[in-house]
């Protein structure tokens, strides 16, 4: 089929080059030339593991390319994935309006019928509001073709993008019109045959519910768990321990149930924000999920409490953060607790020191005043605490011996759980975890 993928952020990149992977032949369109300029260029402005070798890969089978010309893109294209940015406004509630312009562009500059997919994560009811904006400008123009509105949300993860895209847990796809079922069935007929996973056939407004409605569950597991880590820190138990006993029931599964800093990123936060902005917009008061995100927010508190407990005040103290970006995998720092930490520490007097493995750059550039060092040895050395705030693959390779010569005095708070507590407690190091033993457990 004929794919148009309109803006070529992170979900956008990843759905064009996926698409063609599956033998689609996809034009990615963005109104940000320096973004295509580099896409010819073969440059990528962002980290997301095997993104770049799958983009050459389908450029030079001639299955995928760019413009920043919308009518370019739509000029062969049966079906357009309306994949720009939704960002949050103060109320809480998405910014509409680029998901607006698309659609009244698509209105314009189309000359042939094609089927408007939002992919962007979008509020129920947006599909309604989208078809009535296309529909006005069609009448506008007085052309004779029709645009279809459907709702087909993505669910992947930033640091496995790719793999979560080909290879999904289920496809959802919502539309009130026969035709346009049949064009996203024949969208994702080699996926679903491929890979074997459901599909879900919906209306547009159930579909755009479950997107939000999934983040929201997630992001209520991983609070949940937090709050029960905060137990256990003051009863003695191991939250680990806890989350397995719990995950081993069929009813509840293990996933989502590690205990940490919280969570961050461009999705969990905005779309809990999103969903509880909704709710309030028809009468109701989401009043689970506004504690989810109270949760989510003290958890970091959480983390400088044991800073202040270990080193009694932070004023002059030299703190180092392994981990700038909000997980592994990506370079991503939207809503990322070692920001917020950062922050905190240097308004207390503390010089805090930072590493990562691809955030670094933009980490010192976001946060004034932080030094950035690029080895995490480096970055410990004659510290008086380190605090883990991102669990990278370079920061779990770590010793307690790295700790114990590299720290003027090994205090570890370990805002992950990325390391064994009794491994670190029997080497000597001044260890903390999140609901797990602590060197306060041990002297008492």
């Amino acid at each position: 089929m004929h794919v148009a993928v309109v803006g070529v952020g992170h979900v956008g990149l990843v759905t064009a080059a996926c698409l063609a992977a599956d033998g689609h032949h996809v034009v990615g369109m963005d109104d940000d030339a320096s973004k295509i300029e580099g896409l010819h260029e073969g440059r990528i402005w962002f980290h997301e593991p095997d993104l770049p070798e799958l983009v050459a890969e389908q450029e030079a089978a001639g299955r995928l390319s760019f413009t920043d010309d919308l009518a370019v893109a739509l000029k062969e294209a049966e079906v357009v994935f309306v994949c720009v940015g939704t960002p949050p406004l103060p109320g809480g509630g998405p910014n509409l309006r680029y998901v607006e312009a698309v659609g009244r562009k698509v209105g314009e500059l189309a000359e042939r019928d094609v089927v408007l997919v939002e992919k962007s994560t979008v509020p129920a009811n947006t599909g309604a509001r989208l078809r009535g904006v296309i529909e006005r400008e069609l009448d506008r123009r007085g052309h004779d073709v029709t645009v279809h509105v459907a709702s087909n949300p993505e669910f992947l993860r930033e640091g496995q993008a790719v793999a979560d895209t080909l290879r999904p847990d289920r496809v959802v796809y919502g539309t009130e019109h026969e035709d346009a079922r049949d064009v996203l069935r024949r969208v994702y007929a080699p996926l679903l045959e491929r890979t074997g996973a459901p599909a879900v056939e919906t209306d547009v407004p159930t579909a755009e519910l479950i997107k939000h409605a999934s983040n929201a569950m997630l992001a209520t597991r991983i609070s949940f768990i937090n709050q029960v880590a905060r137990v256990c820190d003051a009863v003695g138990a191991d939250v680990a321990v806890v989350a397995e006993g719990m995950g081993l029931d069929e009813r509840i599964g293990p996933k989502f149930l590690q205990a940490g800093l919280g969570y961050g990123g461009s999705c969990f936060p905005k779309d809990v924000d999103a969903f509880i902005h909704l709710a309030r917009q028809v009468g109701e008061d989401f009043l689970l999920l506004e504690e989810v995100r109270r949760i989510n927010e003290g958890q970091r508190e959480v983390v400088l409490r044991k800073l202040r407990d270990e080193l009694w005040h932070l004023e002059a103290k030299v703190v180092t953060l392994l981990g700038a970006a909000f997980k592994p995998g990506t370079d991503d720092l939207r809503e990322a607790p070692a920001l917020y930490l950062a922050r905190a520490l240097l308004a207390e007097g503390a010089t805090v020191r930072v590493y990562d493995p691809v955030a670094l750059e933009a980490f010192a550039a976001e946060v004034e005043g932080v030094v950035a060092i690029d080895d995490p040895l480096e970055a410990m050395r004659d510290a008086d605490a380190v605090v883990i705030t991102t669990e990278w693959d370079e920061v779990r390779s770590l010793s307690p011996g790295d700790f114990l010569e590299t720290l003027s005095y090994p205090i570890v708070i370990d805002a992950r759980n990325a390391f064994d507590p009794d491994t670190m407690l029997d080497a000597g190091v001044r260890y903390h975890s999140m609901g797990r033993r602590s060197a306060s457990d041990r002297a008492s």
